[in-house]
Formats: C-alpha cells, sequence, structure tokens
C-alpha cells in the first residue's frame, strides 16, 4: 500500500507551535544574554577588589616615564631648597627621567606639604619636608591642612644641620654686640629694639628664636618670610636685625663678611664653623640646654608603592655617600643622611613629641 501523507496539524495547533519554538528561541537568547553579563559583572568585580598591592605593583614597574617633581614648600635659596636641587642631577642621571625642583612657599611650609599630600601616590610628586612641616607644625598650627604623619610615606633623611645666629655686620659692630652675651644685654636694655626674621611660621628658624626667646626672657618682633632667601635679603640690607637661620643657606653670607655669627643652635659646634660657640657655651647658665637644629628629608604621598619608595632611598642614598656630595654638604655645615624610610619614620615620630614640648614651653601658636 502506498504510505500516506501526514495530515496536516490543525490551524490552531500549528499557531501554538510557532508560538512554543519562538518562545524557547528567545529563552535560549535570553539565557545566554544574562550568562555573558553575569560573566561580565563577575569579571568588573573581580578587578574592582584586585589587591592594591598588585596595582601598586603595575604601577611601580613602568616608573618613572615622565619627569618627577620635587615640591620644596618654601621660596629659592634656603637650605630646604640648596639640598633638594643638589640631589637633582644625580636622581636624573640614576632614573632616566628629570628630576625638578617645584618651589611652592606659604604658611611655615603648609602649603607645598599639603599639595604631595593631596598628589596621586604615583611617585611622580615628592616632597622636600623639614623639621618644620613634620616636626613643629602639627603642634603650632590650630589647624594644620594635612596629616604629617597619615596623608605621607617617608623615603629618606637628606640632611641634618644646626641653625646658626646671625647679625647683620653693620648693625651688629654699631651697637658694640661681638657675642651672644652682649646681644642679651642690648635686648633688655631695650626691650622691642630687635627684630627676628625668619622662614616663616612653624619654621625651626622662628622656634629657635621662640626658645631662645622664652629662655633669656628678652622680645624680639617676629617677621616670617616665605624662606630663608628673602629673609636673609633683608638681613644683608640691614631691614632685619637678627636671624637664626640654617646654616647652609647663611654660610655663604657668613663667608662672605656680610653676616657675623655669634653661634651654632647645636649641642656641639660645627665643623663648618669650628670658631663659633654653641648658643648653650654663648650664653651661659641662663641657656643651658639650648638645642634646636634642622632636618630635611623627602617623603611621598601616602600609598606610593613601596618599591618606588625604595628605589629612591637606595638613591639618595648612594648619591649622599659619594665624596663630591659629602664634601660638599659638609663644607655648608650640613650633615649627610640615607637612612630607611623605617628609620627616618622612627625619627619623625621622635620630633614630633621633642618639639611638641619646645612649641608649649615657648607659648608659641598659629591660627
Amino acid at each position: 500500500m502506498a504510505q500516506q501523507a501526514p495530515r496536516p496539524l490543525p490551524r490552531n495547533t500549528a499557531i501554538a507551535t510557532k508560538v512554543q519554538a519562538r518562545n524557547r528561541r528567545k529563552a535560549i537568547a535570553m539565557a545566554f544574554t544574562l550568562s555573558a553579563l553575569g560573566a561580565l559583572a563577575v569579571a568588573t568585580a573581580s578587578a574592582l577588589l584586585l589587591p592594591r598591592a598588585a596595582h601598586a605593583q603595575a604601577t611601580a614597574s613602568g616608573w618613572p616615564n615622565k619627569p618627577v617633581r620635587i615640591v620644596v614648600p618654601f621660596a629659592p635659596g634656603g637650605t630646604t631648597d640648596i639640598l633638594a636641587r643638589a640631589l637633582t642631577p644625580d636622581l636624573s642621571r640614576a632614573f632616566g627621567q628629570q628630576f625638578v625642583v617645584d618651589n611652592r612657599a606659604g604658611a611655615g611650609g603648609n602649603v607645598g606639604a599639603e599639595i604631595v599630600a593631596k598628589a596621586p601616590a604615583d611617585g611622580y610628586t615628592l616632597l622636600m619636608g623639614t623639621v618644620g612641616t613634620h616636626g613643629i607644625n602639627r603642634a603650632l598650627y590650630a589647624k594644620l591642612p594635612y596629616d604629617p604623619i597619615k596623608d605621607f610615606v617617608p623615603i629618606t633623611l637628606v640632611a641634618a644641620v644646626p641653625n646658626v645666629m646671625v647679625m647683620n655686620v653693620d648693625k651688629a659692630k654699631s651697637l658694640g654686640i661681638a657675642n651672644v652675651q652682649d646681644f642679651i644685654r642690648v635686648a633688655k636694655a631695650s626691650p622691642g629694639k630687635f627684630n627676628m626674621a625668619s622662614s616663616g611660621n612653624g619654621t625651626s628658624i622662628h622656634l629657635a628664636g621662640e626658645l631662645f626667646k622664652s629662655m633669656t626672657g628678652t622680645f624680639m618682633l617676629h617677621l616670617p618670610y616665605r624662606g630663608s632667601g628673602p629673609a636673609l635679603m633683608d638681613l644683608v640690607g640691614g631691614n632685619a636685625d637678627v636671624m637664626f637661620d640654617n646654616l647652609p643657606s647663611s654660610m655663604a653670607q657668613i663667608k662672605g663678611g656680610k653676616l657675623t655669627a655669634l653661634a651654632v643652635t647645636s649641642s656641639q659646634r660645627s665643623s663648618a664653623l669650628p670658631d663659633v660657640p654653641t648658643v648653650e657655651q654663648a650664653g651661659g647658665p641662663t641657656l643651658k640646654g639650648f638645642e634646636a637644629s634642622s632636618w630635611f628629608g623627602l617623603l611621598a604621598p601616602a600609598g606610593t608603592p613601596p618599591e618606588i619608595v625604595n628605589r629612591i632611598q637606595q638613591e639618595v642614598a648612594k648619591s649622599l655617600a659619594s665624596p663630591a656630595m659629602k664634601e660638599r654638604l659638609v663644607a655648608q655645615g650640613a650633615i649627610p643622611g640615607g637612612n630607611t624610610p623605617a628609620e627616618f619614620a622612627k625619627h619623625i615620630d621622635a620630633e614630633h613629641k621633642k618639639w611638641a614640648q619646645v612649641v608649649k614651653a615657648s607659648g608659641a601658636k598659629v591660627d
């Protein structure tokens, strides 16, 4: 018998079958889409949850591929600026990229420090910090725009220097001042006769003067500048009377006969000025225990990859250990550093505690 052809489905059944097939195709497409979206979501979540250490490693691997700036929070010409510019040639050669100095003066170093605290933690913005920005200002300023501990990662101490009590040569001679005792005598005989220049509120230069005032019972009007450079210009020009400057920035003017050095503020004499006594030696019992040295060091924004921090520290230490650099710094009265980030962090912590006591004893405060 001949095979019969299949009977056509009833119209309603055929329509239902087509709808079911179309629905199955839609369901399959929807399942595929949801699966793809799910995979994308997982991938996105994984990227967002990527460990910070892995991200930091990726950032550090290509560093540096553009210039690196070192923010100096004071005007050109001071010790902070001198030390930063001394390092940049060696760092530029070591890393094959330019290291450039960016002077951002103001508020005793707070303006420049805040800029670095808020900069990306990618190794391209560093700070030449000081005892002021990272040892004094937290105790001195009622409102500090950065946290010297939480907002930074220490790299290395660059140098420690004594301050030096200096006067304009002609002014000292006209008043018969040849030493610290003479200065105290004139200051007490004529309260308010002297003004005292500094590189800014909260700097070690300012605090050294405040400590001297509190221990001797003398008064000097404080004249804060935007760095040692401008303050020294006025001191040499006779518009300012006395300054407790960082030794390296005053050395050229002392040797040039423009300034007379009455005493250094360190606990021991400086090899750069062996004939100049310490303030304690020159001042006698009244100034027993006087000590107000300065230091300068490199820091980076918190979160900067450790690999970058360690590489910078190693190259700075090499530079500071070179005979040419050591001779240059020692001749200016500076003691080269180069310690590890961990050692520098301990140093900063100790300085916080020390200067908080000095600020409290001096009564100095900046709103």
